[in-house]
């Protein structure tokens, strides 16, 4: 388990990240979002040990984190970090080696992942000659290719394509499946919400928000609904109590039922007005859950 316990951060009189606390579980990903500026970066920064925290520590497994241990995690920095004149084979073996690898097991795993990340044939080429997409997929290997004990991504996701986001979604989910905890922060909240077994929300340094997207959205905000009828809704939401009209639009209208409200009562007004062409509950996106908590 990575935890982190406090974290704290400031430059000058600007607190940066402010008393930071959540957990990554053993084979868990954990989407860690927030808006531009948020701490999520200099969060990830503190954990490998590029920037020292003002307070509060990291641990692994219960164990403050040493320079060794660090040295197993596998980081990927939102800005690439690679040699562009390196070729792409002995820029990974080089890194694996700096990691404590011997030379036949860093050449090995490299040719292991390039091959799982699909860019094989571009092993001899320089980092610079290659797509922004490939220059990322590459960034993953750097990350990967020292078989590290702990992820930690920082926008991961940014220049792939769709094919790119699904070889690295499933990487990803590879790596939880034999017990490594994941984080990575992404400003693509759909792809969190369908990624991620729990979610971290950062705002102005401060955690605002964490849990499974099923916890963020609340036991207590009472059932969503949408109603697609051929009558317009003027015409039978004034029947029913105990309701409140979040959206409508030309297709429908999204409707919280309040105070205990039955569904059936909904569906039964919206029918003695005319046919109903859909009628299904609805629950908040993470982006949507991302703008109440985070705004």
């Amino acid at each position: 388990m990575l935890e982190l316990d406090g974290l704290t951060r400031r430059y000058g009189d600007r607190v940066a990240v402010d008393d930071v606390r959540f957990a990554v579980a053993a084979g868990q990903i954990m989407g860690f979002v927030g808006p531009n500026g948020a701490g999520k970066t200099t969060t990830m920064r503190m954990v490998l040990g590029v920037l020292a925290p003002d307070a509060g520590e990291v641990r692994f497994d219960g164990r403050p984190l040493t320079r060794q241990l660090r040295a197993q995690f596998g980081y990927m920095p939102e800005e690439r970090g690679l040699y562009a004149k390196m070729r792409v084979a002995d820029h990974l073996a080089y890194l694996a080696e700096l990691h404590g690898m011997s030379r036949a097991s860093a050449q090995q795993s490299v040719a292991a992942w390039l091959t799982r990340l699909g860019i094989a044939e571009r092993a001899e080429d320089r980092v610079e000659s290659l797509s922004l997409g490939n220059q990322q997929r590459v960034q993953l290997g750097a990350a990967l290719v020292h078989d590290p004990i702990a992820l930690v991504l920082d926008e991961p996701f940014s220049g792939l394509d769709p094919i790119g986001v699904d070889v690295m979604s499933g990487v990803l989910r590879e790596q939880a499946a034999r017990g490594v905890p994941v984080v990575f922060s992404s400003h693509q909240l759909d792809l969190v919400e369908r990624l991620c077994d729990a979610v971290t929300i950062i705002a102005d340094g401060r955690i605002v928000a964490s849990g499974t997207v099923d916890e963020l959205r609340g036991a207590d905000r009472g059932a969503t609904w949408r109603v697609e009828a051929d009558a317009p809704s003027e015409q039978w939401l004034p029947r029913i109590a105990g309701i409140e009209v979040l959206d409508q639009d030309r297709t429908g209208v999204l409707i919280r039922l309040v105070d205990g409200t039955d569904p059936q009562d909904l569906l039964d007004a919206a029918r003695e007005a005319g046919p109903v062409r859909r009628f299904a509950p609805e629950e908040p996106s993470l982006s949507e859950l991302f703008r109440e908590v985070a705004a």
